[in-house]
């Protein structure tokens, strides 16, 4: 019998809508399957396959209900309803499995897309199969091959699109078309084929599915779909409460680093590959003292000091090569100006390609290291040069000695020619100024012999008044600033007096047309770990005076400012300066415990600070005036007298004949004791500090053992002798009348007191 169809039209549409749901709740269920691997990857992709292949089964089975067959007439066969059920997941689930595997492309989308478009259609003709009595289905040729074209074609892009990352919108478009190839393949075959129910074929007592149980069954694949979806949904909750959490686990990691970044003591910053700036840390700026957004997107370039181009600041191409700087020597610029020198180390950073993405940098900032470093370098160049300026003095001095023992003589022997006395006098004022020549050299080098003693500045300064008026001329102003109750100050008071006259004579020569020279003097405090300058001289913790010599002259350049304070540095035509002058006030300052600071720019004068320490007495009274050292020795005396320079020696001996003593002599410390030994009628030892092997002091250390009432006297031009042994000494060079006084000195203490002579 020939049926005609007529569908039931809310069960077409909720065949539509089951097919559409199952399509959707697969591929979002196989888009699970590329971010897993194992049992769960399985998991998924059946999960799927049991989504759409019991979703085309339960559309089918409602498609065929609504085709408003006979409910009491017709029932279903289990075992090929149960049978097409198998078939729809066997079909997706190996359908699903091939392009899990192989990727959807190709081969594979080929073989999966025939798996599952079979299946379905297979489902179908089963389906039709299982209905009792049994319905022969006659398909018309051409829309079965349109049935089964939609099918395929519907597979394959169904498959391409679930196995590729795409949006919702895109599977939800997939999802509808993949449920409409389903539903249009179902009714197209309906449609396209005619119907005939067979009669009598249903065998009595048989068992069968009638619409009641087959609706149940398909409410039961409808409500595992609807369990699906929920786990999905539940999953992705999940997933999504975890997903936010790791997120915000590295939203408050990122921003812990951040802060550490910015908080550490340590100057960091990152640049680009092309030197520019992408973060730094606190520490960097307050090194450099700029603002976050004044860096930020920078070139590093532009924080170099403009004398820096072309030095190296952060080699791009070397860290590509190598990974890593360590310690590369450069120099910035600060925003106050101030130019930094610092140590810059860096490392890169790679992306998985290799390329370097950033540089990750550190400075360490050098500068008072290099300034301390400058400041050694200094001090060790002025003490070598001292040094050598000391010996040189030395040696002239024991020249000057026998210059001015013989000027001394001939001048008395002279006495009644007044021409040749003339001669022998400019001969012994041009030695003279040798002399002072040779103090000078030894006050730089902290040699000359000083006699510190409590001075009230004021007293001494305002006696100088009319000096330093002469010495500077009527063309340049004085001005003196001195407070009354200033403390005194230790210091040899005849030194500081040369020291300001060389002083004022300096600043008048920088001030050819005139101008104004100013004195002051303050009291100023060093506490302990703060030095007191930052150049080479540093100022020991304590109170000090500071006398400030400041003119309005020509001023001088940086480079010559360095060298001010070199010994015989000057820049006055040649014959008109010695050089020295700066270099004995700093050997005077240094040698009493503080300093000398200079401070010039051209144009602008120059100022001289003369740094003292504050006495701890009250001042002395002023030396009174020195009577007359004509006297004669009351006796004549038996001499030894040492010296290792023979010229030396000999002016030591005609002065002491001269002066009416009988005279031994010996070149050495060890020829001295053997004639002692010989000769015990010696009265006094007159010895040379400087000889080899044995000096002067420790000479009179031997003869204080053996012959401890022998008085001994010591001819030096050294400001420091070795402590430890008592001495009377007479300043080389000498004439007649300091040696006479210097051996009354000597006797009159005699050898066992001389533990209370004053020792140099």
């Amino acid at each position: 019998m020939t049926i005609a169809v007529n569908h039931h039209p809310l069960l077409v549409i909720l065949s539509l809508l089951i097919a559409c749901a199952a399509s959707f709740t697969a591929f979002d269920l196989v888009g699970r399957i590329r971010a897993t691997e194992g049992w769960l990857r399985t998991g998924w992709l059946a999960a799927a396959a049991i989504a759409l292949g019991g979703g085309s089964w339960a559309m089918h089975f409602v498609a065929i209900l609504a085709m408003e067959l006979p409910a009491g007439e017709t029932t279903f066969d289990p075992g090929l309803t149960i049978l097409s059920g198998l078939l729809a997941l066997a079909a997706t689930g190996v359908g699903f499995a091939i392009v899990a595997r192989s990727g959807p492309r190709g081969v594979p989308l080929a073989l999966g897309a025939a798996c599952l478009g079979a299946g379905l259609a297979g489902v179908h003709h089963l389906g039709m199969a299982a209905i009792r009595p049994s319905i022969v289905v006659s398909p018309d040729l051409p829309w079965l091959l349109i049935a089964i074209v939609i099918t395929l074609g519907a597979s394959a892009a169904a498959l391409r699109i679930a196995f590729r990352k795409t949006s919702l919108r895109t599977r939800l478009a997939a999802a509808g078309a993949m449920g409409l190839a389903l539903f249009g393949m179902h009714y197209i075959s309906i449609l396209g084929s005619s119907l005939t129910m067979l009669s009598g074929n249903v065998e009595p007592g048989a068992a069968g599915l009638d619409h009641g149980s087959l609706g149940f069954g398909v409410a039961g694949v409808a409500l595992v779909i609807l369990l699906l979806v929920l786990a999905a949904s539940l999953l992705d909750r999940r997933l999504a409460e975890s997903r936010a959490q790791e997120a915000e686990r590295l939203r408050l990691a990122e921003a812990a680093l951040r802060d550490t970044y910015r908080h550490t003591p340590l100057p960091l910053h990152s640049l680009d590959r092309n030197s520019r700036i992408l973060k730094v840390s606190d520490a960097w700026l307050d090194l450099l003292g700029y603002r976050r957004e004044e860096v930020i997107g920078r070139h590093l370039g532009d924080f170099l000091p403009p004398s820096a181009e072309g030095e190296p600041v952060l080699d791009i191409p070397a860290l590509v090569a190598e990974g890593e700087v360590r310690d590369l020597d450069s120099r910035i610029l600060a925003r106050s100006g101030k130019v930094l020198n610092v140590l810059i180390s860096a490392r890169a950073e790679r992306d998985a390609s290799g390329e370097m993405t950033r540089a990750l940098c550190g400075l360490v900032d050098v500068t008072a290291h290099r300034q301390a470093e400058e400041a050694l370098r200094q001090a060790q160049k002025m003490e070598a040069v001292g040094q050598l300026t000391g010996g040189v003095a030395h040696d002239f001095n024991n020249l000057l000695a026998v210059v001015v023992g013989n000027l001394d003589r001939l001048r008395r022997h002279l006495a009644n020619d007044g021409e040749a006395l003339a001669l022998a006098e400019n001969a012994a004022a041009a030695a003279q100024r040798g002399v002072t020549l040779t103090q000078r050299m030894l006050a730089f080098a902290r040699q000359q012999r000083l006699a510190p003693e409590s001075v009230s500045l004021p007293a001494l300064i305002d006696g100088m008044r009319d000096l330093l008026r002469q010495s500077l001329g009527a063309g340049v102003e004085l001005a003196i600033d001195l407070a009354p109750d200033l403390p005194p100050v230790a210091v040899d008071r005849v030194q500081l007096e040369l020291a300001l006259i060389n002083l004022a004579v300096n600043g008048r020569d920088a001030m050819p047309d005139g101008g104004r020279l100013a004195i002051s003097a303050a009291r100023r405090h060093v506490a302990p770990g703060r030095p007191g300058d930052t150049g080479a001289d540093e100022l020991g913790p304590g109170e000090y005076i500071c006398i400030t010599v400041a003119d309005s002259g020509e001023g001088m350049d940086a480079a010559t400012l360095a060298r001010a304070r070199d010994p015989f540095f000057t820049t006055q035509a040649l014959g008109k300066g010695t050089g020295l002058g700066l270099s004995m006030v700093h050997g005077l300052a240094e040698q009493s415990g503080g300093c000398l600071r200079l401070a010039s720019r051209p144009g602008a004068g120059s100022t001289a600070e003369i740094w003292l320490p504050i006495a701890a007495s009250a001042p002395d009274a002023e030396p009174a005036a020195r009577p007359s050292e004509t006297r004669v020795q009351p006796a004549r005396l038996r001499v030894l007298a040492v010296d290792d320079d023979p010229l030396v020696l000999m002016n030591t001996v005609m002065i002491l004949e001269d002066l009416g003593h009988d005279v031994i002599e010996a070149d050495s410390g060890a020829a001295a004791l053997a004639r002692l030994e010989e000769d015990s009628s010696v009265d006094i030892v007159i010895t040379d500090q400087g000889m080899p092997e044995m000096t002067g002091l420790q000479l009179l250390a031997a003869i204080r053992e053996r012959w401890p009432h022998l008085p001994g006297l010591v001819a030096t031009g050294y400001a420091e002798l070795p402590a430890g042994v008592p001495h009377v000494r007479v300043a080389k060079p000498f004439d007649s009348r300091s040696l006479a006084a210097a051996i009354e000195r000597a006797r009159s203490h005699g050898g066992e007191d001389l533990g209370r002579v004053r020792t140099g």
